[in-house]
């Protein structure tokens, strides 16, 4: 039984990948605590993909108290009993920042994080979903949110390599890579069920998962 082995399950990835989407299945699937973000809880958002410069320390800032808060939440939840799924973790936050904020913005958003960042359990999973550009274009304008329309390829392209370096020298928790371009966890069962069975013979501290592996 999955609670047996994992009781704090993150998925993530880049814009357009389907972790939210995948979060939601797994959650469903085993009667787990979900534990997601509203992007469109965010006021600034639209603006920001309009005009990054302008709108990306408000837009982080936001998007930080946000995730904090949450967290702060996941700390009293009982983990032991029920399996939780999220579709974050807050060690990736600064990957966006350095992305749009300018030296100065950063160095005020790393002084505000270093300080806010909460006292969290560590994942027993992170599950990090890959994608060509190509594909997580396509999954974007797809999933039509209209503020989303206005998202430069260049910044998915830019947010998308920011994830690889990220998760290539990630080593707080065991991680499984799926390459996804080629897989439909929400539309296609037996996608999802080759999943749920490399997650449940999960034995080394980094796997690597996609059609044909």
């Amino acid at each position: 039984m999955l609670l047996d082995k994992f009781h704090y399950i993150v998925v993530e990835g880049p814009i357009g990948v389907g972790k939210t989407s995948l979060a939601r299945l797994l959650s469903q699937h085993f009667s787990a605590q979900p534990l997601l973000e509203n992007p469109n809880s965010n006021p600034f958002l639209p603006m920001f993909y309009q005009d990054i410069p302008r709108y990306a320390l408000s837009t982080q800032l936001f998007f930080l108290f946000h995730r904090v808060n949450q967290l702060q939440g996941l700390a009293q939840l009982d983990m032991f009993n029920r399996l939780t799924i999220a579709d974050f973790i807050l060690d990736k936050d600064p990957l966006f920042a350095r992305l749009t904020l300018n030296d100065d913005e950063f160095r005020l958003y790393h002084e505000i994080y270093q300080k806010l960042q909460p006292q969290s359990p560590r994942p027993d999973l992170v599950i990090y979903l890959q994608a060509s550009v190509e594909t997580l274009v396509e999954r974007v304008r797809r999933r039509g949110q209209e503020y989303e329309r206005n998202i430069p390829e260049n910044y998915l392209a830019r947010l998308a390599e920011g994830y690889s370096r990220f998760f290539h020298h990630y080593e707080m928790a065991p991680l499984l890579i799926v390459n996804s371009d080629n897989l439909n966890f929400v539309d296609e069962p037996g996608d999802f069920d080759l999943l749920l069975e490399r997650i449940a013979h999960m034995r080394g501290g980094r796997e690597f998962f996609s059609l044909g592996t």
